[in-house]
This record gives structure tokens, C-alpha cells and sequence, in this order.
């Protein structure tokens, strides 16, 4: 088949130009010029993906209503920590990216699903970045059953989609996708063309073949992933790994998913038989004191569906420095520096010639505003070097005039700390429960003076 007409286009403004150059003739924008494919005609377009069945020719309207839903179960991976980040198990012709650091574990999770699921599905594994002998190698060391596993090694997108046909397979992982070319583009692979094109040439067979398919994808140094951001847009769901340097624990977030709740969390202890369930979460994000110790509190946080318990640690310090530093692990700094200026003006806490350092324990990090009271109850603690009340949880969110506001789900929050053991509870006053849960005393709070002035009196 003729290569296709190529041409480059800038990513800022969408000019076309047909040489590339390092700035935008129009914009003047600097290396946002990317290779393209250009159609002739639609016959070329046709062509282009020629095979595809899933798409009919004749385009029909029809009524929402009239839409039979399919109702076949998910494809479980019997990994319940990953069926949850995926809403419930794996799609047919879904298309997940998922994503982390060099050596996280995502082909060793892969080819611990991949092992499972060949028993009831048939499974396809192309790797463009290892041989056979290293993926062999590192299932052996996993200790799977891999007799049904049908593995090729292969960049080419156009031969990829040719095995594939052949293959007819239900389950297919592509690692990863910035190996994978297309012959119609003169790129090398891993350009943002490429990347794209080759994308959406393997999205578009999952959809039409209702192939459940999995594509690794590289990150950039700041922990994003590699190529064009409309890799994102194309695929159902996009998972991220997350880990510590130096821990053995893996944390598998949802950042986008069409079939499940979005943020969702699984974690996972890297042994070395693969990666294995935790089903405590809560206990990692614990530190297990002996004994009571100032700048410690407990937060209830919620990732996705589950509630889980995590400390906020704290530091303050007497600074011998003229700007006074502001550290801030696992939260956002911006909301360090809110909270102080919050307990200054309505708590009168004055920490404007400490140092402050705000850990979360276990590597976690939260987003979400439920951390406010934690923190600053944290803080006061570390301030005044006196320990909270032993099984004392907290949540809540503190705005700028002091008031303590509600966060959602509050009550399954409550329930959660109940069964770790907590029996008492400081929380918002909207966030208050209309029954009483038993072996837990709530304490409900309006403001943040107001909850400085009951944590004096624990």
C-alpha cells in the first residue's frame, strides 16, 4: 500500500505547514510542530482501516430509549484491589492506560492478570520493549501458569492488528505504546504522532473486536504520562502506579474512568513472587504509636469508594532563619500556608517565626479539604507538645473566617473509624450523625477556636 501524504501541524494554533521547522510560521510558537497523516480522499481513509467491522456504513438515529444495554459480566482479573480501581473488573472492548516510574511493577501486575485470565479468556501479550526469554523469565520467577498465555514480540501497529486478527483474542496488554509504530508515518517511535496514531488504530480494533485492551505508557520526569495529551482522551480509563523510593508498597490510583468511580485506590506490597493484595489499607498510613506523641492526629480520608484512616504529622519548630520554612509532604502547601494564616487571626496560634513541616504518614497524598482540622489540630499539638487524645479521629473542612464545614460521607467516614478501634470523634457540626454510633463520641465543632478550646480541655 502507497505511504500517505504526511504533513506537520502546530499543536498551539492547528496551522499545517509541509516542511517542519522549529517555529510556528503563524504563531510563533517554538517546537509545537508535529507530524500528521493527511487522507487524499475518503476511499484513502477507508483504506487506512481497512478490516474494521464494528462500524456500520449506514449511520441510523435512533432513540435513547430503544438502546438495549449489554448486560455480560466484567472479565474479574481475581485481583480484588485492581477490580476495584476498575469499577468491577474489565470491560470488553474498554482500553485502559495505565502508567508509573521505570520498574514500579506494571508488567509484573500485567502478567499476573494476563496468567489468570488466560483461563478463561484467550490472552494476548505483545511486548516491544522485552524478548520472550525476559518475559518467560519473569513469570517463571512469578510462579504462573502461563501454559494458555500467547505472547509475540512486535512495534509495527499495522502487524499488531494483523496477529491480533489471526489470534482473535478477548484480553490484549500492548507494552507499551511509545515502542509501537506506524509505517505510514516517516517519525521515530514514541513521537507524539506516532503515539497517537498508533493509539488510535489499536483503540479503534478494541472497540470494533470488543477486545478488552491494556496499554502501558512511559512518564516524564514529573510523573505525567508521555505523549500527546489526547492519549487520555481516547482511552476508557487511566491509571497511575505511585510509590515511595524505597517502598515496598504500590498504590494503583484512577484518574479517569468511564465505567467506575474516578480517584479509586488499590494498593499492593511488591514480594518477590509479584505483587500482592493489601487488605488493610488503613494500617500502612498508621504509624502505631507506643504511646501517646505530640504532633500526631488521625484523619479519615476517602479515595474513590473506601474510607480510609490516615496520620498527619506534624512539626513546629523555632526557626533560626529570617523566612521561616514551610514543608509540606502529602498536602498542598498552598493550604499549609491557609491553615496558619486561619489559626493566627481566629485561634490565636502564632507560628509566624516557626518552622512547620506537615508529613502524611505512609507516602499518601491527600487532595481533598478533609485534612484542614486534622492538620491543625496537628499543629496545635506539635505548637504546645501535647499529645491528642489517644483514639481521636478528625475531619473537616476550615474556611478563611474560621468556621469548620462538612465534607460528603460523613457517616461512613464514622463507621470506619469504629471499626479500627477510634471511640471519639471530632467533626464538623453539619457532618453530625441524626443516630448515635455505637462505642463512638462525637464531638461536633463550628469554628476553629471553638475546636482549639474542647482539644485544651481532652
Amino acid at each position: 500500500m502507497a505511504k500517505e501524504k504526511t504533513a506537520y501541524q502546530c499543536n498551539d494554533c492547528g496551522t499545517q505547514v509541509n516542511k517542519w521547522a522549529g517555529q510556528c510560521p503563524d504563531c510563533k510558537a517554538w517546537n509545537t510542530l508535529v507530524e500528521i497523516t493527511l487522507a487524499a480522499s475518503a476511499a484513502g481513509l477507508k483504506n487506512r482501516y481497512s478490516g474494521f467491522t464494528g462500524f456500520a456504513d449506514k449511520v441510523e438515529v435512533t432513540d435513547l430509549s430503544a438502546v438495549k444495554l449489554d448486560k455480560s459480566l466484567r472479565l474479574l482479573t481475581n485481583i480484588s484491589e485492581l477490580d476495584r480501581v476498575l469499577g468491577g473488573g474489565i470491560v470488553p472492548g474498554s482500553v485502559t492506560l495505565i502508567g508509573g516510574d521505570p520498574g514500579i511493577g506494571k508488567s509484573t501486575l500485567l502478567l499476573q492478570v494476563m496468567a489468570g485470565l488466560a483461563e478463561r479468556v484467550s490472552a494476548l501479550y505483545i511486548t516491544g520493549e522485552e524478548s520472550l526469554q525476559q518475559v518467560s523469565m519473569r513469570a517463571q520467577r512469578l510462579k504462573l501458569n502461563t501454559s494458555k498465555l500467547r505472547c509475540v514480540t512486535e512495534t509495527c501497529v499495522e502487524k499488531i492488528i494483523d496477529i491480533a486478527e489471526q489470534e482473535k483474542p478477548g484480553f490484549m496488554v500492548v507494552d507499551s505504546i511509545q515502542t509501537v509504530f506506524s509505517e505510514q508515518l516517516q517519525s521515530a517511535p514514541g513521537a507524539v504522532a506516532q503515539v497517537r496514531e498508533s493509539a488510535a488504530r489499536l483503540v479503534r480494533y478494541a472497540k470494533s473486536r470488543g477486545v478488552a485492551m491494556v496499554l502501558v505508557g512511559h512518564v516524564t520526569k514529573d510523573g505525567s504520562l508521555a505523549g500527546p495529551r489526547v492519549l487520555e482522551h481516547m482511552v476508557d480509563a487511566v491509571l497511575y502506579f505511585e510509590s515511595d523510593s524505597g517502598s515496598r508498597y504500590r498504590v494503583i490510583r484512577a484518574i479517569k474512568n468511564r465505567f467506575g468511580a474516578v480517584n479509586e485506590l488499590g494498593v499492593f506490597a511488591m514480594t518477590g513472587e509479584g505483587l500482592r493484595e493489601v487488605s488493610n489499607p488503613s494500617a500502612l498510613f498508621l504509624s502505631g504509636h507506643s504511646e501517646p506523641t505530640s504532633g500526631s492526629a488521625v484523619m479519615v480520608t476517602r479515595e474513590g469508594t473506601r474510607p480510609l484512616l490516615v496520620e498527619v504529622q506534624a512539626l513546629v519548630d523555632t526557626s533560626r532563619l529570617a523566612n521561616p520554612r514551610r514543608v509540606a509532604v502529602g498536602v498542598d502547601s498552598n493550604r499549609l500556608a491557609m491553615l496558619l494564616a486561619v489559626l493566627h487571626r481566629h485561634a490565636g496560634l502564632a507560628m509566624g517565626d516557626q518552622d512547620v513541616f506537615i508529613n502524611v504518614v505512609g507516602g499518601m497524598r491527600i487532595s481533598e479539604t478533609a485534612s484542614d482540622l486534622p492538620t491543625a489540630l496537628a499543629l496545635y499539638s506539635s505548637l504546645t507538645d501535647r499529645p491528642l487524645e489517644a483514639r481521636l479521629i478528625s475531619f473537616g473542612e476550615v474556611g478563611l473566617s474560621g468556621e469548620i464545614r462538612p465534607v460528603y460521607n460523613g457517616e461512613e467516614r464514622l463507621k470506619e473509624a469504629v471499626t479500627h478501634g477510634y471511640t471519639c470523634a471530632l467533626i464538623p457540626r453539619a457532618n453530625a450523625p441524626k443516630k448515635p454510633i455505637k462505642g463512638l463520641k462525637i464531638i461536633p465543632v463550628g469554628n476553629i477556636s471553638e475546636a482549639m478550646r474542647l482539644i485544651k480541655d481532652m
